[in-house]
């Protein structure tokens, strides 16, 4: 996993990044900045693999700066993709936001 977040972290150096629409969207209405998720990618960790996404794999990061953040991101075509973000819901996760809880199914 370390291998993966340098080469998002270097992307994200290198200003080499695509926000989709989608992850645009949600972060204006979570209120969340493009700061935060550079801040995210280049202190957090990440804590789920996505190797099978498509059209490029991709991760969840975690970064906890005040408020935990998620955000879904990949490498492809020499840019770093920012799919989706999010403030994790605290009914779904453990304490420490990286740990899915138990399905209460």
């Amino acid at each position: 996993m370390e291998e993966i977040l340098q080469e998002l972290r270097s992307l994200c150096e290198a200003g080499k990044i695509t926000w989709t629409r989608h992850a645009l969207t949600r972060m204006l209405q979570r209120n969340i900045s493009r700061e935060e998720v550079k801040a995210a990618i280049l202190h957090g960790k990440v804590i789920e693999n996505y190797p099978q996404d498509y059209p490029y794999p991709s991760c969840l990061i975690l970064h906890i700066q005040g408020k935990p953040l998620h955000v879904v991101c990949g490498a492809g075509d020499g840019e770093l993709w920012i799919i989706t973000v999010y403030r994790p819901d605290p009914s779904q996760w453990e304490e420490d936001f990286a740990t899915r809880k138990e399905s209460q199914a």
